[in-house]
Formats: C-alpha cells, structure tokens, sequence
C-alpha cells in the first residue's frame, strides 16, 4: 500500500473521531456554545473532505490491484463522512424541541455514532490486512532485488571467467606461434648443415682424388 495513502488515512480516522465527539459535545449545548462548536465540526468537515479527495487522487494513481482495494475503502470514508455531515444538519437544525433533541441525541445519534463506530473498526481491520498484504508486496519486491543483484554478480563473475579464458587462448595461440617458429628455424639449420656436411664431404673427396693422381703421377716417374 502507498505510504502516502495511509498518511491521509490516519490522520482522516483520527479526525473522524474527533468530530464525532464534537457532535455528542454540541448537541448538549446551546447558544453561543453550540455556534462554535458547529463551526468547529464544519471546519473538520471541510479537511476531512479533502483528506478524502488528497486519497481518491493517490489512490487512481496506483497499481490496479491495489487501486481496486483503496477504492473500496474510500467508499466507506464517505459514507462515514456523510454520516457526520448529517449529524452537524441535525444539530444545526432549530426546529428540534428540547425533548426531539434529547431523544435524538438518545436513539438516532446513537445509532450514527455507534454506525460510524462499527465503520471505523471495519476500516482499520481493512486497513491492517491491506498493511499485512503490503508488507508481504515489500518482502516480494525485496526478494526480487536481492535475486537480481545475486543475478548480476554471476554474470559479472561469468564475464570475468570468459576475460580469462579469452587471455590463455591468447596465451596459448603465441605460444603455438613460437613453437612454429622455432620448428621453421630448426628446419633450416638441419638443411644447412646437411649442405655443409655434402661440401665438405664432396671437398674431402676431391682432395683424396688429387691426393692418389699426385702419387700416382710420383710412382709412374
């Protein structure tokens, strides 16, 4: 449920109540006392409306399902607020002799007061399973978040592994490099030095041939 919501709220139930005790209050007097008093109640009237109004606004700006509910209870705000509205034109009203107004002070204001009495509890019964489900709406949406940041570190945890996973392949394809490299380099001394050997074989070979025509030239002298 929305904070603000339930702001207005207690302060319109606490106002509620206020007024009502006002009504018992002014409908004892008379004179002067009872004008400020009824003035008093209209002022409350006036700022319990527009608690009322300040609700219906937060309320149409929230989720369906929980406008739905708000709604509901508004409803019964109003009805309570007529109520009241009711009562202050009962007062009010100088046509009532003392013995009309004693006994609607006794019978018909009662059953207002005790009507509105058994609305409040309704409401603030309503209002503590709308608090309860809104606590449970906040575990919810604190669950999400916790699961969602363990989401983002194990993909940041996975980025990390691949980073490191790209770094060996690289590694290893420079190592891979070098080794052909090297092989390329072993290549080539291997065949130089079998040209060297084949030089100074064919070398040796010559020198032995000139050495046996040089004896043989000496002997045949």
């Amino acid at each position: 449920m929305s904070d603000v919501f339930e702001g207005y709220e207690r302060q319109y139930c606490e106002l509620s109540a206020n007024l009502s005790r006002k009504c018992t209050a002014a409908g004892a007097v008379d004179g002067e006392q009872k004008k400020q008093k009824v003035s008093e109640i209209k002022s409350g009237i006036d700022e319990a409306e527009s608690l009322i109004r300040k609700m219906d606004l937060e309320a149409r700006s929230l989720q369906p399902n929980v406008k739905a509910a708000l709604l509901a209870k508004l409803r019964e705000y109003k009805s309570d607020l007529n109520n009241l509205k009711s009562e202050v034109k009962r007062i009010v009203s100088g046509n009532l002799n003392a013995t009309a107004r004693d006994e609607l002070l006794e019978s018909g204001m009662a059953d207002a007061l005790t009507a509105s009495a058994d609305q409040r509890t309704r409401l603030m019964m309503s209002t503590e399973r709308l608090g309860k489900s809104g606590d449970r709406i906040k575990d919810s949406r604190r669950t999400m978040l916790e699961t969602e940041e363990l989401g983002v570190s194990i993909l940041q945890d996975l980025h990390s592994q691949r980073q490191s996973l790209l770094h060996a392949h690289n590694t290893l394809h420079g190592v891979d490099d070098n080794v052909g490299k090297s092989k390329r380099i072993m290549t080539a001394m291997s065949r130089r030095m079998s040209r060297n050997k084949l030089i100074i074989g064919s070398i040796i070979a010559v020198l032995v041939i000139a050495i046996i025509l040089i004896l043989y030239f000496k002997l045949a002298k």
